[in-house]
């Protein structure tokens, strides 16, 4: 188990399952101090009965700015300072783009994209003015390369990376950093109780958008990702001087990219003469 260079205080959104809820306990067992945040905090007290010096369990829906403000500001009165903000709260919805519905679509962006924006926002005063901190956004191999089924969870995850990115850039010259943490299929619930599937089902996408379904009853539980190793890597990011602004997570999401990669070189080389006759002739 990784120790931290030195004891940080964290706070993440999403503590009662997955990745958000391995991490508030690995951190905890290395000697840090953990504001653990979910929508029912009773399925994340105990940790605070465990670490009663360590570990503060706020309620939080990201989705609700009353709640972001109030605890936000209660963990900022108790510990004085945060090192790391986790955006990790967020869910998955499996059908094709016809498939799911705008009431099934819609809290998906809610949660995923503009609750993470509220919680980031409410930060970055705080952040500011203590003149460093780091920023973990949970996003996905989703976020980077897009499959059928999967089109709104991705386009989430694909706003969350542009968001970043650019956040990124202009948090650089305060001292703060920003790092995407983009795991392939972990062994969490993501598949279970954190992914749902459209209700409605159209026969003519079986073959493509179907798949997402048929994957996400069948391989929950059989993912090749360590859920514990992936959190011990973001420590790990935490703890350099130097971190990256994307961390890959799983050889599967490593494959996956270095696959897009070499297909859009590929595009890029055959489409080279018309992307560059679009400029005007002296620009060229």
């Amino acid at each position: 188990m990784p120790k931290t260079i030195k004891p940080r205080t964290w706070f993440i959104t999403g503590a009662s399952t997955g990745f958000g809820r391995i991490l508030a306990e690995e951190v905890l067992k290395a000697g840090g101090n953990v504001i653990a945040t979910a929508r029912k905090p009773e399925q994340i007290t105990d940790l605070e009965q465990q670490y009663p010096q360590s570990a503060k369990a706020l309620a939080l829906d990201v989705t609700n700015a009353g709640q972001v403000d109030s605890a936000v500001k209660q963990a900022f009165a108790q510990f004085g300072q945060i090192d790391v903000l986790v955006n990790n709260a967020g869910y998955g919805i499996a059908g094709a783009i016809e498939e799911v519905t705008e009431a099934e679509f819609r809290p998906v962006f809610e949660t995923n994209v503009f609750g993470l924006i509220r919680v980031t926002r409410a930060f970055l005063p705080y952040l500011r003015r203590q003149g460093s901190g780091h920023i973990l956004n949970i996003s996905s191999i989703g976020g980077v390369t897009a499959s059928p089924g999967w089109g709104y969870y991705q386009s989430t995850k694909f706003a969350v990376e542009g968001l970043s990115e650019a956040l990124a850039a202009e948090l650089a010259p305060l001292g703060i950093h920003v790092t995407l943490i983009e795991p392939g299929p972990f062994r969490t619930d993501f598949l279970g109780r954190s992914g749902v599937a459209a209700a409605q089902r159209i026969a003519d996408y079986d073959a493509t958008a179907g798949n997402a379904r048929q994957y996400q009853s069948a391989q929950n539980d059989k993912q090749p990702g360590d859920p514990v190793r992936a959190v011990h890597a973001m420590m790990q990011v935490v703890d350099s001087p130097q971190p990256p602004l994307r961390l890959l997570l799983g050889a599967g999401a490593l494959k996956r990219l270095r696959g897009k990669l070499d297909d859009w070189q590929q595009e890029i080389a055959a489409w080279e003469s018309i992307t560059v006759g679009a400029d005007f002739p002296e620009n060229q």
